[in-house]
């Protein structure tokens, strides 16, 4: 036997941050949902909590454009991801990944993070409930559990429109019939001609939850999927008097196009907005570009630096994707972030422009 058989890989490991990755893999889901496989050209162990999500970076029509999607694979299969992504109409970035990437494409994307996910909240009930194409962060928990083979009872409820539209459908299926810790059930809204569904129709109701998962109090619930829809889900659980504190969910803010957003508020601020007294303003100054300015109270770091025409990448803007997360070398400030970033950077220095309010002068090295 060659000696080099056992030599260890050298392998990294993800952190959050900026990293290049290659589609590797185009999987047709369903006739509008595709899986978008990724892989490290130098090998690298794709670690993040199931239900996490990434953001990726692209160029459409000469525009840098940012958008985050949940990561549907587990950190089981770890030398790759995946995001599933349904093509929107009208939708700019959903029709592009669609139309244009291909096996082969490299594109820079960055995390993982996210709050929403089944390692910060340990149980051995959980119900999975979720609308649509945000099947992807609890498929990723499923995954998760059923390839490790956790002690976890999984009750996995998933609405589709009708039987063409169900992602993962045969795989779902297969878990159901391998284990017996994962129960599956599957609501259609509706069915077509010629279409076969046996299934439960309409939409998840006080009734089907009841024969569903007859024990739901008793359960952590992860809900991901249009707003209506979770919304319906709160409304039911509330009303049946579900602690709260054991439900979850997975929401993105609105994500801007690009940093043209950002002047546009800006001209629209400066051209309304009162004097600010001198004594009131704080400093912020870049020194990597060598660029300063002075903002007044309630000013991001991120709003600062689109004053100055530098383009620190956003996402979500709401402390959310991690996608603008910037270093500080001096200074306070008041950042109120939903779990973009960690506490290992936080004690490093670094801070998430957008949501980062300056409480005097400060110093960013960008």
């Amino acid at each position: 036997m060659s000696s080099n058989f056992l030599n260890p890989v050298n392998t990294q490991t993800w952190t959050n941050g900026r990293h290049l990755v290659r589609c590797v893999k185009v999987i047709q889901e369903t006739w509008d949902v595709r899986t978008f496989c990724f892989m490290s050209d130098q090998p690298i162990m794709f670690f993040f909590k199931p239900g996490q999500f990434v953001t990726l970076e692209l160029e459409i029509e000469g525009q840098q454009v940012m958008r985050s999607y949940t990561i549907a694979s587990s950190p089981s299969v770890p030398y790759s991801f995946s995001v599933t992504i349904k093509r929107i109409p009208g939708g700019k970035v959903s029709n592009w990944l669609h139309d244009n990437l291909t096996e082969g494409d490299q594109l820079p994307v960055h995390g993982p993070v996210g709050l929403f996910n089944a390692i910060d909240f340990p149980t051995d009930k959980v119900l999975f409930l979720s609308g649509g194409v945000g099947i992807t962060p609890v498929m990723s928990m499923a995954r998760w559990f059923f390839d490790t083979n956790a002690n976890v009872d999984m009750a996995f409820v998933h609405s589709a429109r009708s039987p063409k539209d169900i992602i993962f459908h045969r795989e779902l299926e297969h878990m159901a019939s391998r284990v017996n810790n994962f129960s599956l059930h599957i609501i259609c809204e509706r069915h077509g001609m010629g279409e076969a569904w046996a299934g439960y129709r309409g939409y998840l109701n006080q009734r089907m939850l009841e024969l569903i998962a007859p024990d739901f109090a008793e359960r952590e619930i992860f809900c991901c999927g249009p707003t209506p829809y979770m919304n319906a889900i709160k409304r039911l659980l509330t009303v049946n008097g579900f602690d709260m504190q054991r439900y979850h969910e997975e929401s993105f803010g609105a994500t801007p196009a690009d940093i043209r957003e950002d002047a546009q508020e800006l001209a629209e601020l400066a051209a309304g907005a009162p004097d600010v007294p001198l004594a009131d303003l704080n400093q912020v100054e870049f020194t990597a570009t060598g660029k300063s300015i002075r903002v007044g109270p309630g000013d991001t770091v991120h709003s600062a630096a689109a004053q100055l025409g530098l383009h620190i990448p956003k996402a979500c803007g709401m402390g959310i994707c991690g996608t603008c997360k910037v270093m500080k070398t001096a200074g306070e400030v008041a950042m109120e972030h939903n779990g973009g970033i960690t506490d290992e950077d936080v004690a490093e220095g670094y801070i998430l422009s957008c949501c980062s309010v300056p409480k005097g002068d400060v110093v960013i090295d960008y």
